[in-house]
């Protein structure tokens, strides 16, 4: 199971951002109307074996979000 609720966890970035979905769609090059479809389709972000198979070894899946300018200071990156 995705514990993340992906879709207001874009939707809660795109305010952070003070961006819109359809400036977010702009900026990906994509039509707002794909982000929106990708956004609202239940296995459109996260592969449905790969889940299946986190959840067959006992694991849920959550999802983390790091800002780009915090990776490097991530101690879990290591330099990848």
């Amino acid at each position: 199971m995705i514990r993340n609720n992906l879709e207001v966890d874009i939707k809660v970035k795109c305010v952070e951002a003070g961006m819109v979905q359809r400036n977010l769609a702009e900026k990906l090059g994509i039509t707002s109307q794909y982000v929106n479809h990708i956004i609202k389709k239940k296995d459109g972000l996260v592969n449905k074996t790969f889940v299946m198979m986190m959840e067959g070894l006992g694991y849920d899946v959550e999802l983390r979000y790091v800002p780009k300018s915090d990776r490097t200071n991530d101690p879990e990156n290591n330099g990848d």
